[in-house]
């Protein structure tokens, strides 16, 4: 993160702006800035101004400056008096504001749409998931659908005084993330479908930006970032959904590939005498590990496409599973093991080619991973690099199916936080800009 001297002035990296020679010009300057004060007091606050000012090295001034723009913004909130010692006169604390700017991540998957609302520290303010069939929907219907539901989860926030500082949509496919379009999402029947636009013409704020991304990838920056191997610098994630995505964490960032289409491991060709997936190949790894593949072993009487049934919600199809295995259906324990043979198999390649640390299971994989981890583990030790495999292991997500909504409801964050002049301002500034006011 750039920095600015003490004095109020850019360091050479921050005035070059980016560039040997090129001065960057007073709005760079300052916004770098806003970013640098609002993530030092994400990360640390409550903290006073002067706290702020010697841990950024900037002037008292400038922070103070800083402070009341980030105020104005609905961004940052002071807390009260704080002691830093038992000496001298008490500041001011800061800390995030979460009551007037928060994030939306909304997802679009086979059999639901859901939509997760948090505050700028990423607590949960509306979770929400209705179960819709896209599969068998037109994705006119389906965006229909999905609109109502942004339309409905902006008026609760207005109604709590919050205004989202834009909303990302999770969908299990190839995305353009420069137009918001779905290239191709096989598993929904999607070519070519411009969901940004279609949700920018939606019954909301005309100013809230709408982005679109892989379900997969905003999955993994949610476990990479608050899931149970938050931190870890090289893990794949697995969503255990009909269909199968990988978000791939390598050195601490997320692997998108040249046109951000990196993760597709679905069909990622495992068995060339299988079974026909619905991207139009054979045997495609989803056609085995995926929930439809599942539901066909464990309860085939219920099997997708098998008549006419009520949209059922992942959940509820795996408490029926879970039921079935309660009363003692020997079809379940057999169908978790072949799936977790299955994902042990897809695993070694992964592990072989990106070295991981851990193997997150999310989506039904976690729901079931007493019974599924085991065969994987071991399968993957089989066929596994012994020295990868050796430092390799899964665990089961703890996020539920509403990983890839908190993820993008996260890097909706993370974007406030690198770009707070992106927030329109709520209120004038307490404290203007005014002349003898450092505008570093």
């Amino acid at each position: 993160m750039d920095h600015s001297r003490a004095d109020g002035h850019a360091t050479d990296s921050m005035s070059r702006g980016g560039s040997v020679g090129v001065p960057a010009d007073q709005a760079t300057v300052r916004r770098s800035n806003l970013a640098l004060v609002l993530r030092h007091v994400s990360a640390c606050g409550p903290c006073t101004r002067s706290a702020v000012a010697a841990a950024t090295g900037l002037n008292k001034a400038t922070v103070t400056s800083l402070v009341s723009e980030l105020q104005a913004r609905g961004l940052v909130k002071e807390m009260g008096p704080q002691h830093a010692g038992s000496v001298g006169r008490p500041g001011v604390a800061l800390a995030l504001d979460g009551s007037r700017v928060g994030a939306l991540g909304m997802e679009v998957n086979v059999d639901y749409i859901a939509a997760i609302a948090t505050d700028l520290a990423g607590r949960v303010i509306i979770d929400r998931r209705i179960g819709f069939d896209a599969m068998g929907s037109s994705p006119e219907r389906s965006l229909d659908e999905l609109a109502r539901m942004a339309e409905r989860t902006v008026a609760d926030l207005d109604r709590l005084g919050i205004t989202p500082a834009g909303i990302i949509v999770a969908v299990p496919g190839l995305i353009d993330a420069t137009t918001g379009t779905v290239v191709v999402a096989p598993n929904l029947g999607w070519r070519g479908v411009a969901v940004a636009e279609r949700l920018s013409h939606a019954n909301i704020a005309a100013d809230i930006p709408v982005a679109v991304d892989n379900d997969a990838n905003l999955a993994a920056l949610a476990e990479y970032t608050s899931g149970v191997a938050a931190g870890t610098s090289d893990l794949v994630y697995l969503t255990g959904e009909v269909g199968i995505g990988g978000g791939v964490i390598a050195g601490g960032r997320l692997l998108g590939g040249a046109d951000g289409f990196a993760g597709e491991v679905g069909h990622v060709v495992i068995d060339p005498s299988g079974e026909s997936c619905r991207c139009g190949r054979v045997g495609c790894w989803e056609t085995k590990v995926g929930l439809a593949a599942l539901v066909r072993m464990a309860t085939p009487d219920r099997a997708y496409g098998t008549g006419p049934q009520l949209v059922r919600d992942p959940e509820e199809r795996l408490a029926e599973i879970e039921h079935r295995r309660a009363e003692g259906d020997p079809r379940v324990d057999a169908a978790a093991a072949e799936v977790g043979r299955w994902l042990g198999i897809g695993a070694a390649m992964l592990v072989n080619l990106f070295n991981p640390r851990v193997i997150v299971l999310g989506g039904y994989f976690a729901r079931l991973a007493d019974l599924i981890i085991p065969a994987a583990q071991q399968t993957l030790a089989r066929l596994g690099m012994s020295d990868a495999v050796e430092r390799c292991r899964f665990v089961a997500s703890d996020l539920g199916f509403g990983a890839a909504s908190r993820g993008a409801a996260g890097v909706v964050v993370e974007r406030a936080l690198s770009d707070p002049t992106s927030i329109s301002s709520r209120t004038p500034p307490t404290i203007g800009d005014i002349e003898g006011t450092p505008m570093a």
